[in-house]
C-alpha cells in the first residue's frame, strides 16, 4: 500500500500543471457541449470566461511588440470555443428550466438580462444588435483586413530581410549565431501574421453563431413555453427573450474584449524602445501643448454659442488649457541648458592608456569624400555589394576566407581618389569618378573616344575615362568599359589575390582547420598540434599561395601533410610533397580542358650546373652573377613569347630544382610559373616549346 501511495505521489510530482492546463481546459470546453451543467457552475464559467478576455486585453496593452504575444492566435481560437460551449450548456439550461423564473440558468445571466437592460427585453435586443454590430461589422473586420495585410507584407519583404542578413553575414558584420537568430525572428514573424488572418476568422464567425444562438433561443423558447409549459404567447416570450439577451451579452461582451485585444496586436507599431500602448497613446497624443492649445480654443468658442451647454464646453477648454500650460511649461524645464564649454585640461595631464593603441585592419579601403556614395549603406551602395561579393568569389575559389573589407572617409586624398591599405601600408591607389564610365584599351581597338587619358589602376593598361553616353561607341570601337565601383572592385580583387599569402595569418588558418575539423575532426586533432603545430600547417599554405596555387583542396593537404611530418618538419619539403599530391589541380589551372602541355625548359648543361650548386647549397644555394643575369633575360624573353603565342609562361625542371628556380625568377618574370616534372600527370603531353640557356 505504502508503495502504491508513493507511485502516485511520484507520477502527481511529475505532472507539470502547466503542461496540463492545455489539455484540461480543452476537454472541460469538449464537456460543456454535451455534459448538463448547474446554473452555480454556469455562473462560475462565465465570469471565468470574462476574466480570461479581461486578461487577455491587458496583455495585449501591455505588449512591445507582436511577436510577444506570439501565443494569441491560439488564444483566440480557445477563448472563441469557451465562448459557443457556454452558449450551448446556457441554451440547455434556459430551454430546459426557463419557465421556473428568470435566475433559471444562473445569477450571471439574470443580472446581465435585467440589470443591464432594465428588464425591458426590446432594449435587450436593441443593445445586443448594436454590440453585434460593433464586433462585426467595426472592430473584427478591421483586425481581420489589418492582420491580412501585415501577413502579405510580411511575405513579400521575407526575401529582402533574408538577402539583407546574408549580406551582412558575408561582410562579417555579425555572426553565425547572431544571424541565425535574425533568421528565426523573421520566420516566427510570418508564421504569427499568418495565423492571426486565419484566426481572425474565428472571432468573426463567432460574431455570426451569435445571432443566429440568439434567434434560435427565442424561437426554441416560445415553442417550449407555449407548447410544453402551457405559457401564454406574451409570458414565454418575455421570460425567454430575457433569458437570452442575457445569455447573449454575457457571450458577447467578451467576445468584443477579445476583438479589441486582437485589433491591438496587429495595429501595434513601435518598437522595445516606444513603450507598451499606454505608454505611447500619453506620449504621442498629449505630448504636443499646441494641438491641446488649439482645442481648448474651440471647445471656448462652442461654448460661447447661445444654446449650447456652455458650462460643459466652457470648463472642457478650461482643463484641457491648464494641461497645456503644463506640458509647456514642462518641456521648458527640459530643455537643455547652454552647454558650458570645460576648460581642455592640460596635454601633460592626460595619461596615456592601452586604448591608445589601435590594431591595424588587415584589409583597409580610403576614399575621398566624392565616392563616399559608392560605400555608404544607406545609400546602398554598389560597391559595398560588389565587396561582398569579392571576399564570396575568393573564399569559394581560393579556398579560405579573407578578412572583412574596412572602409572609412579620407579628407586627405583628392575628392576622387582611393587607396587600398594592408596592415596600414599602403599596396594600391587610384581614382574613380561616379557618374562617368572607364573605357578599356584591350589593345585592339578601332578608333577613339573623347575623353580624359588614364591608366586601368589593376593592371596598368591604357584606359579612358568617358561619358556615360559614350558607352555603344567606345564598344563598337572594341574597348572594355565598366563603371566606377567596378574600377575599384577590380583593383581591390586584384590586390587581395596577388597578397593571398600575406592575408591568411594565423587567425585565419585556425578558423580554416576549425571549418574543416566539421567535416573531418580525427583527421584535424591527429595533425595540429599532435604533428605539426599551427604556424608549420599557415607556412606551408602560405608557399602554396604564394605561387598561386589554391588551397580548395584542404583534404589533400590535411592528408598529405598528417603522412610526411612524422619523418620532417621542414615546410620546404612539406610544400614540395603537397605540391606533388596537387599536381592535377596546379596542372588543371594552368590547362584547363587541354592534354598537352606547352611549357618551357632549361638546356641540359645549364640544368646540371643549377644541380650542383643546389647539391653543395641546397635551396639556398647562390647562382654566378653571370649565369643569373643570363637566366633572368633568356626566362623574361622566352615568357614573353610564350604570352605572344596565348600560352601560359609555364618553366618545368627536376623537382631538385623547382624551390630555386620559383623563387629567383618570382620578382623579375612574376607571370611565369614554375614546375616539377612530378608534378605533373601521367596523362598529360609534354611540348617544350623553347630551352632557356641554349638554342631553341
Amino acid at each position: 500500500m505504502a508503495s502504491q501511495a508513493m507511485t502516485m505521489q511520484t507520477m502527481i510530482a511529475r505532472l507539470n500543471w502547466r503542461q496540463a492546463a492545455g489539455p484540461v481546459l480543452i476537454i472541460m470546453i469538449l464537456a460543456m457541449m454535451v455534459l448538463p451543467l448547474p446554473p452555480l457552475l454556469l455562473d462560475l464559467l462565465f465570469t471565468f470566461n470574462i476574466a480570461i478576455s479581461v486578461i487577455v486585453l491587458l496583455v495585449a496593452m501591455a505588449t512591445l511588440k507582436p511577436l510577444d504575444f506570439s501565443i494569441f492566435p491560439t488564444i483566440l481560437l480557445v477563448t472563441t470555443l469557451l465562448r459557443l460551449s457556454l452558449n450551448v450548456a446556457s441554451t440547455r439550461v434556459v430551454l430546459l428550466h426557463g419557465h421556473t423564473g428568470p435566475d433559471a440558468a444562473g445569477k450571471v445571466i439574470e443580472a446581465f438580462g435585467h440589470f443591464l437592460v432594465g428588464g425591458n427585453y426590446a432594449v435587450g435586443i436593441v443593445v445586443f444588435a448594436i454590440l453585434v454590430v460593433i464586433n462585426f461589422v467595426v472592430i473584427t473586420k478591421g483586425a481581420g483586413r489589418v492582420a491580412e495585410v501585415s501577413a502579405r507584407f510580411t511575405l513579400d519583404a521575407m526575401p529582402g530581410k533574408q538577402m539583407a542578413i546574408d549580406a551582412d553575414l558575408n561582410a562579417g558584420l555579425i555572426g553565425e549565431d547572431e544571424a541565425r537568430k535574425r533568421r528565426a525572428a523573421i520566420s516566427a514573424e510570418a508564421d504569427f501574421y499568418g495565423s492571426m488572418d486565419g484566426a481572425s476568422k474565428f472571432v468573426r464567425g463567432d460574431a455570426v453563431a451569435g445571432i443566429i444562438i440568439m434567434l434560435i433561443n427565442v424561437i426554441g423558447g416560445l415553442f417550449v413555453g407555449i407548447l410544453q409549459h402551457n405559457m401564454d404567447a406574451g409570458a414565454a416570450g418575455k421570460a425567454y427573450t430575457l433569458l437570452t439577451i442575457g445569455d447573449g451579452l454575457v457571450a458577447q461582451i467578451p467576445a468584443l474584449i477579445i476583438s479589441i485585444a486582437a485589433g491591438m496586436v496587429v495595429t501595434r507599431v513601435g518598437d522595445d524602445s516606444d513603450g507598451d500602448i499606454s505608454q505611447q497613446f500619453i506620449s504621442q497624443l498629449f505630448s504636443n501643448p499646441r494641438a491641446l492649445a488649439m482645442t481648448a480654443g474651440i471647445l471656448g468658442i462652442l461654448g460661447l454659442i447661445p444654446g449650447m451647454p456652455n458650462f460643459i464646453f466652457i470648463t472642457s477648454a478650461a482643463g484641457i488649457g491648464w494641461l497645456s500650460w503644463k506640458l509647456s511649461k514642462q518641456a521648458e524645464k527640459r530643455r537643455p541648458a547652454p552647454v558650458q564649454v570645460a576648460p581642455t585640461a592640460p596635454t601633460e595631464a592626460q595619461e596615456a592608456s592601452w586604448s591608445d593603441v589601435a590594431p591595424l585592419d588587415v584589409l583597409g579601403l580610403e576614399v575621398g569624400y566624392r565616392l563616399i556614395p559608392l560605400v555608404d549603406k544607406a545609400q546602398d551602395g554598389e560597391l559595398l555589394r560588389r565587396i561582398r561579393g569579392i571576399r564570396k568569389k575568393f573564399a569559394q575559389e581560393v579556398g579560405y576566407l579573407v578578412a572583412p573589407v574596412h572602409i572609412r572617409d579620407n579628407l586627405e586624398l583628392k575628392p576622387n581618389a582611393y587607396r587600398i591599405l594592408l596592415k596600414g601600408v599602403e599596396v594600391g591607389q587610384g581614382e574613380a569618378f561616379p557618374g562617368q564610365l572607364l573605357a578599356i584599351n584591350p589593345g585592339r581597338v578601332v578608333g577613339t573616344i573623347p575623353g580624359t587619358a588614364t591608366k586601368d589602376p589593376a593592371f596598368g593598361l591604357p584606359a579612358i575615362w568617358i561619358e556615360a553616353s559614350l558607352r555603344d561607341q567606345a564598344q563598337a570601337y572594341g574597348y572594355t568599359v565598366v563603371d566606377a565601383s567596378t574600377v575599384v572592385a577590380t583593383h581591390l580583387n586584384h590586390l587581395i589575390l596577388s597578397h593571398a599569402a600575406e592575408l591568411l595569418g594565423r587567425q585565419e588558418t585556425q578558423a580554416l582547420l576549425d571549418h574543416l575539423g566539421k567535416e573531418m575532426p580525427k583527421l584535424i586533432d591527429d595533425l595540429v598540434p599532435k604533428i605539426l603545430p599551427l604556424g608549420a600547417v599557415q607556412k606551408v599554405l602560405q608557399n602554396l599561395l604564394e605561387e598561386g596555387v589554391h588551397i580548395r583542396d584542404m583534404r589533400t593537404v590535411i592528408e598529405t601533410l598528417a603522412d610526411n611530418a612524422t619523418r620532417t618538419q621542414d615546410t620546404e619539403i612539406l610544400t614540395a610533397q603537397v605540391r606533388n599530391a596537387l599536381g592535377r589541380a596546379i596542372v588543371q589551372q594552368l590547362y584547363p580542358g587541354s592534354a598537352e602541355m606547352q611549357v618551357m625548359s632549361l638546356d641540359p648543361q645549364l640544368e646540371r650546373l643549377l644541380a650542383q650548386a643546389v647539391a653543395g647549397n641546397g635551396d639556398g644555394a647562390a647562382i654566378e652573377p653571370g649565369l643569373a643575369d643570363t637566366l633572368m633575360r633568356e626566362s623574361a624573353g622566352a615568357a614573353q613569347r610564350q604570352e605572344e603565342l596565348g600560352l601560359p609562361p609555364v618553366l618545368l625542371v627536376p623537382a631538385s630544382l623547382r624551390t630555386l628556380l620559383s623563387r629567383f625568377l618570382r620578382r623579375s618574370v612574376p607571370q611565369l610559373k614554375v614546375l616539377a616534372h612530378s608534378e605533373v600527370p601521367d596523362t598529360k603531353t609534354i611540348k617544350v616549346t623553347s630551352i632557356i640557356g641554349g638554342r631553341a
